[in-house]
C-alpha cells in the first residue's frame, strides 16, 4: 500500500474536520488546523511502556514494595506507582525531583543523619 499523496491527505483531513462537532472543532483550532495530525498513531497503552531499566511502571513499584521488605499502607503504594507513571512516560519531569533527593541524601549523610 503507497503512501497517499499531499493532497489526498488535505482532502481526507479536511472532510474528517468539516465531519467534526462543533465542539471537537474547537479543540481543532485551538491547537491550529496546521499542526493538527487526524492520522496521529496514538501513544502506547501505560502498561507497556518501559523506563530506560526496560520496566514498565508496574514492575519497579512492585520491584521497590519488595525491596522495603515489609508492606506499606496503600496510599504509600499510590504515591510510588503515581510517581513511577510519570517517570516512566515523563522522565524529565521527575529529573529535578530525583537529582533534589540525590543532593539531600548526602546533605544528611555529611551531617551524620537519617530521614
Amino acid at each position: 500500500m503507497s503512501e497517499p499523496s499531499r493532497d489526498d491527505f488535505e482532502a481526507q483531513k479536511r472532510a474528517i474536520y468539516d465531519k467534526m462537532s462543533p465542539r471537537r472543532r474547537k479543540f481543532v483550532d485551538r491547537i491550529g488546523y496546521e499542526a493538527w495530525d487526524p492520522f496521529a498513531k496514538p501513544f502506547d497503552p501505560i502498561d507497556i511502556r518501559r523506563d530506560i531499566t526496560g520496566h514498565t511502571a508496574h514492575e519497579l513499584t512492585n520491584m521497590f514494595i519488595k525491596s522495603l521488605g515489609r508492606q506499606p499502607e496503600q496510599d504509600y503504594v499510590d504515591l510510588i506507582s503515581e510517581f513511577n507513571v510519570t517517570l516512566v512516560t515523563i522522565p524529565d519531569r521527575v529529573r529535578p525531583l530525583f537529582e533534589f533527593c540525590q543532593w539531600y541524601a548526602k546533605l544528611l549523610q555529611d551531617r551524620g543523619m537519617k530521614l
